[in-house]
């Protein structure tokens, strides 16, 4: 096989695979994350059809410009804007939209408006226009898009002490992955052969697609399920900093009274030992607002929900390590000490102590 045949094996793959999985995602048989992966259903359709014109060309053996179909480009236009709605959703599940955001719609409406133009005869300035609104389109909501999930990722500090598997990490990922594939793909353009380029660019998107397939299939529920709970974490300040002198929620002698409470129940039930400990489960042993809790954390101690477990977990860790005749595996003192994995361990062990568990058992 040839690289050219095994290049158009490659696209039927790419095809077939965003076409699928766009339809489990719209299908969502695990029934969690359902408006964020209704929007991630039609990104992945969208995005399929940029090879729908190879895909034609392979099964009728002639030419169809796809690509130039006046309503093609007009979808095709949308997957960036739907790419982020999905990770709008992905977010913040609560979110509606309002007459307001029909600020989307100005991009589309341009470009709608260059197509027609276009279409009409003023091919020559309106062409080019149309091209930099991609552009302008591309940037602007995969810049948004990143920024909303570094958001999130610090949000959801705040009030999970296990991170992992709602930090849309993948998410991430994937915009960095497109854009510097995009990246060679326009400077190949501008100074090389394009076409030499198809082969590795569709070899890449291939392994992105099946990273994503699987990343975005095991993607569970990030909130709570239940309502109150769900628009309690949520409403959470997003850009709460413990070094921020903050509104105050209580009187200092209640805050004193909670952090002590606190401290007890840390030393006495080890809490944090549960890889399932979040803010609303410590708030109810404390029988306090999860809003006042988190403040207690962020103003008495100096740190975000996330820091103030892990810090306990690593210190039971630190005293499971320094066990002469133990038989725990590094992986077992993770589990043992709330960690639910051996990488996320390894992470926040270094971040604390600066040493790796290895390091440190030595």
């Amino acid at each position: 096989m040839n690289t050219s045949e095994l290049n158009s094996f490659i696209v039927i793959l790419i095809y077939g695979s965003l076409v699928l999985l766009s339809l489990l995602k719209l299908a969502n048989p695990l029934r969690v994350n359902h408006k964020a992966n209704f929007w991630f259903g039609i990104f992945l359709f969208l995005w399929s059809t940029f090879w729908l014109d190879e895909v034609l060309f392979l099964i009728t053996g002639s030419i169809v410009e796809f690509h130039s179909l006046f309503w093609v480009r007009f979808i095709q236009f949308f997957t960036p804007i739907v790419f982020y709605f999905s990770v709008l959703f992905y977010t913040n599940p609560s979110f509606t939209f309002k007459p307001t955001d029909v600020k989307f719609l100005i991009l589309p409406v341009a470009f709608l408006v260059c197509l027609v133009l276009t279409k009409l005869g003023y091919a020559k300035p309106f062409e080019y226009i149309s091209i930099i609104l991609i552009l302008i389109q591309a940037l602007f909501y995969t810049a948004l898009s990143y920024i909303t999930i570094r958001k999130h990722q610090k949000k959801i500090q705040q009030f999970s002490s296990n991170t992992e598997g709602i930090n849309l990490n993948w998410l991430e990922y994937i915009i960095l992955v497109l854009l510097i594939v995009n990246i060679i793909y326009v400077i190949y353009n501008l100074f090389y052969d394009p076409k030499s380029l198809n082969f590795f660019i569709n070899a890449v998107f291939l392994s992105v697609i099946y990273w994503v397939g699987y990343y975005s299939m095991k993607q569970k529920e990030i909130y709570p399920l239940e309502e109150k709970q769900r628009q309690e974490l949520i409403s959470m300040d997003e850009d709460s900093d413990p070094e921020e002198v903050k509104r105050k929620l209580i009187s200092d002698e209640e805050l004193a009274k909670i952090k002590t409470s606190l401290e007890g129940i840390m030393e006495l039930q080890k809490p944090y030992l549960d890889s399932e400990l979040n803010l609303i489960k410590l708030a109810e042993m404390l029988s306090v607002s999860t809003h006042h809790l988190s403040y207690v954390i962020n103003t008495g101690f100096g740190k975000n929900f996330f820091q103030y477990v892990n810090e306990y977990r690593v210190n039971y860790a630190k005293r499971l390590l320094k066990e002469p005749n133990s038989k725990l595996s590094i992986l077992g003192i993770a589990y043992e000490s709330g960690f639910n994995s051996k990488t996320s361990f390894n992470t926040t062990f270094k971040k604390v102590t600066g040493q790796t568990p290895s390091e440190f058992k030595k």
